[in-house]
């Protein structure tokens, strides 16, 4: 068994031609999620994982092997929710309520401009159709959002520099950017309401 015990954060560094030469290897987020793990990579080997404890690997990494080869991480499509807001019933507000309140519950969750991911959970599913949004079974790719204090290795396309300055320096780095919700924009959810009164079922 091959061990690799060095990530390259989305190949950065790597001329496009070793990557796409490199060997493969699909995981899901359960396996990424881990610092030690072992797998089969696209041409059969079996590789040994050993990242430092409280490493992610996310897809587009570049594990290296002991030999020296490489080998690309794949996120695999894995069965996750989506969760969009109701364009009839609700506004696009919604999807920032449902992130503060799923992070509240410290749920990984994917941030997308016009959706979230999360893992399958019943009841929150049933929590986010209560609050105006559509949720929806999928099998996709799941990159959840690395906590406040991790790196920031991937919050970023590859060749994103952090060199630029910020007029705020609390936006890197520098500790926790408080949530405000404005109150005006919480007037209609202060309590619980039933969703059926909408005449349609998310």
């Amino acid at each position: 068994m091959l061990t690799a015990n060095k990530l390259m954060p989305q190949g950065r560094g790597l001329a496009p031609v070793l990557l796409k030469r490199a060997a493969t290897i699909e995981l899901d987020w359960d396996v990424r999620q881990k610092s030690r793990f072992d797998a089969t990579d696209s041409q059969g080997r079996q590789i040994g994982v050993f990242l430092p404890r409280g490493t992610a690997v996310r897809g587009g990494d570049v594990l290296v092997a002991e030999d020296g080869s490489l080998v690309r991480v794949i996120a695999a499509p894995q069965p996750v929710l989506r969760i969009t807001h109701c364009t009839a019933h609700g506004t696009p507000f919604d999807l920032t309520r449902a992130a503060y309140h799923l992070g509240n519950r410290h749920v990984p969750i994917e941030l997308k401009p016009d959706h979230l991911k999360i893992e399958p959970d019943h009841v929150l599913a049933d929590m986010l159709r209560s609050m105006h949004l559509i949720v929806v079974a999928v099998e996709e790719a799941f990159e959840p959002e690395g906590g406040a204090y991790g790196s920031h290795e991937h919050s970023h396309g590859a060749g994103h520099s952090h060199d630029h300055a910020h007029d705020n320096e609390l936006s890197h780095g520098k500790g926790p950017m408080p949530l405000v919700l404005a109150p005006e924009l919480l007037d209609d959810h202060d309590g619980a309401h039933d969703h059926s009164h909408h005449g349609h079922s998310h």
